[in-house]
């Protein structure tokens, strides 16, 4: 074998991988019955945009994208119905003033674009700031008091 077809080799598992792990649209009437459930009970007076079904750490999640209040709201359920996440978009005046000092320190000379709550296990874990410099995007987090997070929630 040759080093090129190797790389090709490589390149194309690596492809693979990703499409396997990538989420997947799928349609309200896929969803299980437990998924349903938390489903109508996290999205009263909410609009639904759409489903996405995911697999990680050997996993299977559903994704529910909707709008509440005017503000994108984005949950992730188990098979079972458990709620695993809720990221939802807060505006930067509600924000306690030492994790807007956080944000506007981790942006630098980026301008914040939006800034969304995360939620695990009904306690805030991080907000999560979208950030713009140029061209360029990206994302900073910080704690629910603005301190540094040991890992990315």
């Amino acid at each position: 074998m040759t080093i090129r077809y190797i790389a090709i080799v490589a390149v194309a598992a690596s492809v693979l991988t990703y499409q396997a792990s990538a989420e997947k649209k799928i349609d309200r009437s896929k969803l299980p019955s437990a998924v349903e459930k938390t489903v109508q009970a996290q999205s009263q007076g909410s609009t639904i945009k759409g489903f996405s079904i995911d697999h990680e750490n050997g996993q299977t999640q559903y994704e529910v994208e909707m709008i509440s209040n005017g503000h994108s709201k984005d949950i992730e359920i188990a098979r079972d119905g458990t709620l695993l996440e809720i990221e939802e978009e807060v505006t930067f005046d509600s924000l306690p003033t030492n994790v807007k000092i956080a944000l506007k320190a981790r942006a630098n000379t980026a301008t914040i674009t939006k800034v969304e709550s995360l939620t695990k296990k009904n306690n805030l874990v991080a907000y999560e700031a979208a950030t713009l410099k140029g061209s360029k995007k990206g994302e900073i987090q910080v704690g629910p008091h603005g301190e540094k997070l040991s890992h990315e929630e």
